[in-house]
């Protein structure tokens, strides 16, 4: 059984590796000057793998901790830190790229949410100003962080250096 739900929390972090490069490639995709109405498509798409992401965000953070119940691995360093490690990706992503893109749905005239609930889209502003939104975003920054996050956390998972 074990085995299985390393395999399960494997195949959900390639899941969700699948389904959030939807939003990396739409963020590296939004750095260029964009029509009202690309932005507008480009926003929804991104926003259209969000159920796809946190469902296998959730099925990997949920057979990961049964695994490392199984495991016996909860006295271990290497999984603390990966779990904090992980924790930390999630608030770096939502502080410096789930509220600017947030934003840029208000902005966009597109529902956004703030804090974690939801809003009603409300009038689109000039294109400048979603421009300028926009370019608040930096998606290197946000890849090294998520990608960099992860492979330490593979790291630690591979080598249990502690």
């Amino acid at each position: 059984m074990y085995h299985w739900l390393v395999f399960l929390h494997v195949a959900a972090t390639l899941g969700f590796m699948l389904t959030h490069g939807v939003s990396v490639s739409i963020a590296f995709a939004l750095r260029q000057k964009c029509s009202p109405e690309r932005v507008h498509a480009l926003l929804e798409l991104s926003a259209n793998s969000y159920k796809g992401i946190y469902l296998s965000l959730l099925a990997l953070l949920v057979s990961g901790v049964a695994a490392g119940f199984m495991g016996q691995w909860w006295g271990a360093g290497w999984i603390w830190a990966s779990l904090l490690l992980l924790i930390a990706i999630i608030v770096a992503m939502a502080i410096l790229g789930g509220s600017i893109y947030s934003q840029a749905r208000k902005v966009a005239g597109l529902p956004y949410s703030e804090r974690g609930k939801p809003f009603p889209a409300e009038p689109p502003r000039s294109p400048e100003e979603v421009e300028a939104q926009l370019a608040r975003a930096n998606p290197i920054l946000l890849t090294v962080i998520g990608y960099g996050g992860i492979l330490l956390i593979l790291w630690l998972m591979m080598f249990k250096p502690f």
